[in-house]
């Protein structure tokens, strides 16, 4: 779908709709004229390239359902820049980039992109108020679009922020969650995925903000830098989050390992209770004729005794080395019961 806006040289904002107006437009070289092109098709091309002159392979990778790193290139009458969005997927774990092309001339700006974005359509919206994006040149406009593009970034970060609270309080419960390790590798990908877009996309910024192209004008090149930096902050914010990943994949596998432990220690205490039973009653199963205690009419009784007193002190021996307790908790008290207990002290 393809959306146009023209702001005259009288200071008008007017919609075009057919191709010979946005032509005419574009050849022009007065005013400032926007192009859109949502859902892009290999049909497009045909524009882009015949009607606008734009470099085959900068429209290839336009039209190419593939996402590109984020970069710029200079074709002196233009600049060809690739940015790159986080769009959210059916799973909110999984974050995946979303390709968005900007054509940047003197007096033009065509955009280009397959998936609807936010950013277009907020700045879009901006132009049909008031054309204030628009008023102050094609650099004010692309900056527009890469600021708000940028902004949107943000609930990625609180989303993975939140999930990473969840993750902590599923990591240091007694029963760690089985499907806990799945999300914590989930989303130490898509924090990956989003430093490997953010990077390159800071230096396209740093790049538009340091003076390296004309048609970035002086009063611009500041308003790139401000994106610039929040690009570098948001990227903070992921860097520390992907810490706190793999923080949390540590305790998980801290608290699997720790639960195996207890478990092997249990076995281990009834496979050592049963070792003295199993000697008692292998010795007594043995086919022997001359076995004075089988002919005692206490006898089982005897050794039922044996062994209940055998298992009595391996007990014992456990919980004076620690190993087992049983009896009334220790009461933990806490500074609130530290407070009141002191209070009820001095009442006295």
């Amino acid at each position: 779908m393809l959306t146009a806006h023209y702001f005259t040289p009288t200071a008008d904002i007017r919609r075009l709709t057919e191709i010979a107006e946005i032509k005419a437009a574009f050849d022009s070289g007065q005013g400032l004229l926007w192009v859109d092109i949502s859902e892009i098709t290999p049909a497009d091309s045909t524009l882009l390239q015949e009607q606008f002159h734009f470099h085959h392979l900068a429209v290839e990778d336009c039209v190419s359902k593939k996402t590109h790193t984020a970069k710029i290139d200079d074709f002196e009458k233009y600049l060809f820049i690739i940015v790159n969005g986080i769009a959210m997927t059916q799973d909110e774990d999984v974050f995946e980039p979303e390709q968005l092309a900007l054509f940047l001339g003197q007096n033009f700006v065509v955009s280009a992109h397959h998936p609807p974005f936010h950013c277009i359509d907020y700045v879009n919206s901006m132009v049909q108020r008031d054309g204030r994006p628009m008023k102050r040149g094609s650099d004010y406009l692309a900056h527009a679009i890469f600021d708000t593009l940028t902004d949107d970034i943000l609930p990625v970060i609180d989303v993975l922020d939140k999930k990473a609270g969840d993750l902590e309080e599923h990591t240091i419960s007694i029963a760690p969650v089985p499907t806990a390790l799945q999300d914590i590798l989930q989303l130490k990908h898509s924090s990956g995925q989003l430093h490997r877009t953010l990077i390159p996309q800071r230096e396209v910024l740093n790049r538009l903000s340091r003076g390296e192209f004309s048609l970035i004008s002086k009063d611009i090149r500041i308003f790139f830098r401000d994106i610039y930096d929040h690009v570098v902050q948001i990227e903070d914010l992921n860097l520390t989050l992907r810490d706190n990943f793999d923080n949390a994949l540590s305790l998980y596998m801290s608290a699997v390992a720790n639960r195996q432990n207890e478990t092997m220690r249990v076995l281990s205490i009834v496979a050592t209770i049963f070792m003295p039973l199993t000697l008692i009653a292998g010795i007594y199963g043995m086919n022997f004729e001359n076995m004075p205690e089988l002919k005692w009419r206490w006898g089982y009784f005897g050794v039922l005794a044996l062994m209940m007193i055998c298992v009595i002190i391996v007990l014992l021996w456990y919980r004076s080395q620690g190993w087992i307790t049983w009896g009334k908790k220790k009461k933990i008290i806490t500074p609130n019961s530290q407070h009141t207990q002191s209070e009820r002290a001095k009442s006295r």
